[in-house]
């Protein structure tokens, strides 16, 4: 049996594969305690003619929902309309995933505006983070086709 060092050591920048180590064994255990197992990556990049990601969205879909967890657009392409196409088409994948609902946070200084303009709701803020900011965490509900067959088969 292997020893486990008691004492948490720091690590201020670690690996990708440490964090999504952490992340599998976390999806690994709600997959368990849920007996949802549907779980997937999504991601979509919209890249300049270098190749060099100009924009991006990075999110999850599980167990019905869409979570977008990042999304950016380079400074210089802001106001061009690629944030909501990336959004739009993250929506679209979410429904082809049979999602009902897309969640996301962001803070007060970012995007709230934005993303109530795309037909997000606020769902709850917590103050104060970070300091003098909020966090707003936002809900888009999806429509549920009626072609759909019920999660119980």
């Amino acid at each position: 049996m292997r020893t486990v060092a008691m004492e948490p050591i720091l690590e201020t920048e670690p690996s990708a594969e440490d964090v999504r180590f952490l992340e599998d064994r976390l999806y690994d255990f709600n997959c368990a305690a849920t007996g949802i197992t549907d779980g997937q990556w999504l991601a979509f990049f919209l890249r300049d003619a270098g190749g060099e990601i100009a924009a991006g969205l990075h999110g999850t879909t599980w167990g019905g929902c869409c979570k977008v967890r990042l999304v950016w657009v380079r400074e210089d392409l802001r106001g061009r309309g690629l944030g909501s196409s990336l959004l739009l088409a993250a929506e679209a994948e979410a429904l082809r995933r049979r999602c009902t609902q897309i969640v996301l946070s962001t803070h007060s200084f970012q995007a709230p505006a934005f993303y109530r303009k795309l037909g997000f709701e606020v769902i709850g803020t917590l103050d104060d983070y970070p300091s003098g900011y909020s966090q707003v965490l936002l809900r888009k509900k999806l429509a549920r086709r009626a072609d759909w067959p019920s999660r119980d088969g």
